[in-house]
C-alpha cells in the first residue's frame, strides 16, 4: 500500500494546515509519512503544493504519481490534474473554483457551504476538506478529533465542537456520495504511532542536545526553520535567541557568545553566508568555535527564494579569505541531521573551528517519519578550560603552540588570567605581530597539524544496496531518501547499490572503507546532483582523483521523484 495526496491553492488558504493535519494523522495512525512542501516567494497568492505520501513500509522521497488531488485553486487542476493516478480521486468544490468538472473521478464537496452550515464559519473549510480525505481513505474521525482538541483548547469548547462538526459533515458527504471510494488497504503493522520531524527541526534538536545556548541569525528561507524551532524551546533550555540586523551581525553574535564560553550557532542561505564569509575568516583566525547551517537555495543574487538546489558546495568549501581548517557536514536525512549537528557542535570546539551543515529547502521542509530517534550514546563534552582547572594554570596562552595545533581554550573572567586574541596575525598570547618566524608557526598550528586528526574524525560514505553492485549511484546530502527509493526500485532486476556522503569535508579517507575500489569496479558509476556542474563529482576528482563518466544533474529548483530517476538511470542503462 502506498498513497500520495497533493493539496493545491494560493498562499494564505491554509494549504499548510491540512498538509500538516493529514501527516500528523497518518503518522499517529501507525503509517510511514513523506511529506514535501512547494511554495511561492510571497505571502498571499501564487501557486503552492503540499504533498502527503504514506505507507505501510519505509519511504524516503515523493512520487510523481498521485491518489487524491484536492485543488483548492483552479491552476491546482491545470497544473497538476495530469498527476493524477488513473485510479486516483479529484476533491473540489466548485462554488469556490467557478468550475464544474465531469468524470466518475471528480467529487464535488461544497467545502465552504458545508463550514458555513456545521461549523459557522467558512474559515472550516480547511476541517471540512480533511474530513473529507478521511472520507475518501475510509478512515475514522477519533485521531482528527484528537488533533482539533489539541489544536483550538485555549480557543474554548465551542471552537472545538464547530470544528469537529465541520470535519464530521466533510467525512459523511465524501462517503456518501463517491461510491467507488475504498477503505486504505490495511494500517502498518505495528499500529503505533510514529514521530514525524522536519530537516530544520532535526537539526535544531541536534544544537539543543548539543548544549547550544546562543543562536543569532536573519531571517531567510530555507534557515530560517531552524531559527524557529530554537526559539520555541529557548525558555525551556535556557537559550538565547538572537534576530539580529543583517547576518553580519549574527556571526559576530554568535563567534562573541563563543568566545565568552557558551556553545554557538547561526543559520542562513547563500546571500546572508556571502555576508557571513569576513566573520567566517574572523573565526578561524581567532580559532574561535562556532557552527553555521548553510540552507541552499537556486542562485545567483535572490534566487529562487523558496526552491531547492545543491548549488552551495563550492562556496562553503571555499569560502573565507586566507588558508584553514574547517568541517563540513551534508545531511541527507533529519536522523542524519540531528546527529550530524551534533557532531558539527563537538568537532568545532574540539579542534577551534567553523563547522558548516549544509541543508538545503528540500531537507529543510520535507517531514519524514521515525518510530523513534537514536538517542544512545548522547553526551557533551567541554573542552574548555573554567574554574579551578584554569585558575591552577601557572600561566596561560590562548594561542600556545602545541603538537596538536589545539590551544588551551580559557573562559574570559573564571581566572585570574587575561584571554585575549586578535583578527590579525597574533603571538601565543594574541597580541599582533608582523615576524615572519611567528606567521609560518601559526599556519602550521592552525593549519597543518589539525587537518591530520581532524580527517580521521570523518566518516566513510553510507553504502546502501549490493555490496559488489554493477551499477553504483553516487550522492550528497538531500539526495539520500530518492537515490536508496531508485536503488529499491531497481534491486530485483540488477545488483545495485547507493554511495552517499553525508561528512563531505575533510573529503572522507579509505581505510575504514574502500569506496574508491567499489566505484572503479562497478561497471556504471553515476553522480546525482541538484546542481548545473557537479560540484559534488568535481570535488571528488579533486580529493581522490576519480571521474564520474556519467552524472545526473537537476537545477530546476525542484526535487528529483522516484519516477524522474529512475527514468533518467533507465536513459543511461539504454
Amino acid at each position: 500500500m502506498d498513497y500520495s495526496i497533493r493539496i493545491t491553492g494560493e498562499a494564505g488558504q491554509g494549504i499548510q494546515t491540512i498538509g500538516d493535519t493529514l501527516a500528523k494523522l497518518l503518522a499517529r495512525a501507525g503509517y510511514y509519512v513523506f511529506t514535501q512542501q512547494d511554495y511561492e516567494s510571497r505571502i498571499r497568492g501564487g501557486h503552492n503544493s503540499y504533498r502527503i505520501r504514506f505507507s505501510a513500509g519505509t519511504i524516503t522521497a515523493s512520487q510523481a504519481k498521485i491518489r487524491i488531488l484536492v485543488p483548492l485553486d483552479r491552476e491546482g487542476i491545470a497544473l497538476h490534474g495530469k498527476e493524477l493516478a488513473e485510479e486516483g480521486i479529484l476533491l473540489y468544490d466548485s462554488v469556490s473554483l467557478k468550475e464544474k468538472l465531469t468524470g466518475s473521478r471528480s467529487l464535488d464537496i461544497p467545502f465552504a457551504d458545508l463550514a458555513i452550515s456545521h461549523g459557522g464559519n467558512k474559515i472550516m473549510a480547511n476541517t471540512v476538506a480533511v474530513g473529507a480525505v478521511l472520507g475518501v481513505l475510509g478512515m475514522g474521525l477519533e485521531g482528527l478529533n484528537r488533533i482539533i482538541t489539541d489544536t483550538f483548547q485555549k480557543k474554548g469548547e465551542e471552537i472545538i465542537s464547530a470544528n469537529i462538526r465541520a470535519a464530521l459533515a466533510g467525512h459523511q458527504y465524501a462517503k456518501e456520495n463517491c461510491p467507488h471510494c475504498a477503505s486504505v488497504p490495511g494500517m502498518a503493522e505495528d499500529g503505533k504511532g510514529k514521530m514525524l520531524i522536519s530537516g530544520s527541526e532535526a537539526i535544531g534538536l541536534g544544537a539543543i542536545a548539543s548544549g547550544c545556548r546562543f543562536y543569532a541569525a536573519y531571517p531567510m528561507t530555507p534557515s530560517t526553520g531552524i531559527m524557529n524551532y530554537i526559539a520555541s524551546k529557548a525558555h525551556e533550555y535556557g537559550i538565547v535567541v538572537e534576530q539580529a540586523e543583517d547576518e553580519i551581525a549574527a556571526i559576530n553574535m554568535a563567534l562573541g557568545a563563543s568566545f565568552a564560553g557558551v556553545r554557538a550557532m547561526t543559520g542562513t542561505s547563500g546571500g546572508g553566508f556571502s555576508l557571513m564569509v569576513e566573520g567566517l575568516s574572523l573565526a578561524a583566525m581567532t580559532e574561535t568555535p562556532v557552527v553555521i547551517a548553510l540552507g541552499q537555495r537556486p542562485g545567483p543574487a535572490t534566487g529562487f527564494p523558496t526552491r531547492t538546489e545543491q548549488g552551495e558546495l563550492g562556496f562553503a568549501l571555499h569560502a573565507g579569505h586566507g588558508e584553514f581548517p574547517r568541517v563540513i557536514f551534508a545531511p541527507g536525512t533529519p536522523e542524519q541531521a540531528f546527529h550530524l549537528t551534533r557532531k558539527a557542535f563537538d568537532l568545532a570546539e574540539k579542534y577551534q573551528i567553523p563547522a558548516i551543515i549544509l541543508t538545503d529547502q528540500h531537507l529543510a521542509d520535507t517531514t519524514w517519519s521515525y518510530d523513534s530517534l537514536d538517542l544512545t550514546g548522547i553526551e557533551i563534552n567541554d573542552y574548555r578550560l573554567r574554574g579551578e582547572q584554569f585558575q591552577a594554570l601557572p600561566e596561560y596562552k590562548r594561542h600556545a603552540f602545541t603538537g596538536s595545533g589545539i590551544s588551551p581554550f580559557g573562559v574570559p573572567g573564571e581566572a585570574r588570567h587575561l584571554v585575549v586574541t586578535d583578527s590579525d596575525e597574533h603571538d601565543e598570547e594574541g597580541h599582533i605581530v608582523e615576524d615572519a618566524e611567528t606567521r609560518i608557526r601559526m599556519v602550521q598550528k592552525r593549519l597543518f597539524r589539525k587537518l591530520p586528526p581532524l580527517r580521521k574524525e570523518i566518516a566513510p560514505p553510507t553504502l546502501y544496496g549490493h555490496k559488489k553492485p554493477v551499477v553504483l549511484l553516487a550522492g550528497w546530502g538531500s539526495t539520500f531518501g530518492v537515490i536508496r527509493e531508485v536503488v529499491d526500485y531497481y534491486a530485483p532486476v540488477m545488483d545495485i547499490a547507493m554511495l552517499h556522503f553525508s561528512e563531505i569535508y575533510p573529503f572522507p579517507a579509505t581505510g575504514q572503507f574502500n569506496y574508491l575500489k567499489l566505484l572503479r569496479e562497478a561497471e556504471l558509476a553515476v553522480c546525482v546532483e541538484n546542481n548545473a556542474t557537479g560540484q559534488f563529482a568535481r570535488l571528488m576528482r579533486t580529493e581522490t582523483g576519480y571521474s564520474f563518466t556519467n552524472m545526473i544533474n537537476k537545477y530546476d529548483g525542484r526535487p528529483f521523484s522516484v519516477e524522474g530517476l529512475v527514468e533518467e538511470i533507465r536513459a543511461i542503462l539504454g
